[in-house]
């Protein structure tokens, strides 16, 4: 039964990464919030070499898996993010906020190890930013007012991602604490569930703004794609 959850929340988990990179490229956007990225490549390099140097495992493989999807992901973000800031932010700005995201997820993870050690440490860490990405996910939807840059596909493979390892340490491994993460990682997540099919229901009701090429000169117009009457926003010019 372990190995079972093991595996069908690493497949659930790379259906995540895989649309989230298919997403990504079709919506010019990245589909995983910032902060959660950061940490999500943090943990999965750091335990998948772990793993595989002191004794591979199913885990350690999928852990390898999740990190090399991620690394596109990531691309995603360096090559679309910028546009989902304020126009003030200019590209080092933006380049140091990314930098500075990643190494907060590096060195949160190496506290995390040096506190619990490594095998509590995984599953800890793991829940935790798995219940920050939860909250993030809504926040993203409020921010984008929409669907621009996530999918149902995302939504449910996330919970069933979640929910599988909660069954497996939470209940099967008699872990409270980690039970009790899972359970709000999934009141968030049915939550955020509930959004995409109201907004997927509802479009005239999203106020999607997508950014797209125009003729006025260092500027970017965001056009409404959700619905009703076309309205576009435009902002100053990003700096160099």
């Amino acid at each position: 039964m372990i190995l079972f959850l093991t595996i069908l929340s690493g497949v659930a988990w790379t259906v995540v990464y895989v649309d989230a990179i298919r997403v990504g490229f079709r919506d010019k956007s990245y589909a995983i919030p910032a902060a959660a990225l950061a940490l999500n490549i943090a943990w999965e390099s750091i335990y998948a070499i772990h793993s595989l140097s002191t004794g591979p495992s199913v885990q350690g493989f999928i852990n390898l898996a999740w990190g090399l999807a991620d690394v596109a992901i990531v691309y995603t973000f360096f090559a679309f993010g910028r546009r989902e800031l304020p126009g003030f932010v200019t590209r080092p700005m933006f380049i140091g906020w990314a930098v500075l995201l990643g190494i907060a997820g590096f060195a949160v993870q190496a506290l995390f190890v040096l506190k619990f050690d490594w095998d509590l440490a995984a599953p800890y860490a793991a829940f935790l930013q798995n219940l920050l990405m939860s909250g993030l996910f809504i926040a993203m939807f409020a921010a984008r007012r929409g669907l621009r840059g996530q999918t149902l596909v995302i939504g449910v493979s996330k919970w069933i991602g979640t929910l599988a390892p909660t069954i497996n340490f939470g209940v099967l491994q008699d872990s409270p604490f980690i039970l009790g993460i899972g359970a709000l990682c999934s009141v968030f997540d049915l939550a955020y569930i509930g959004l995409l099919l109201w907004a997927k229901r509802n479009p005239s009701s999203c106020v999607q703004l997508t950014p797209v090429k125009t003729a006025f000169k260092g500027r970017e117009v965001y056009t409404n794609s959700g619905g009703g009457a076309e309205r576009t926003c435009r902002f100053p010019r990003w700096g160099a």
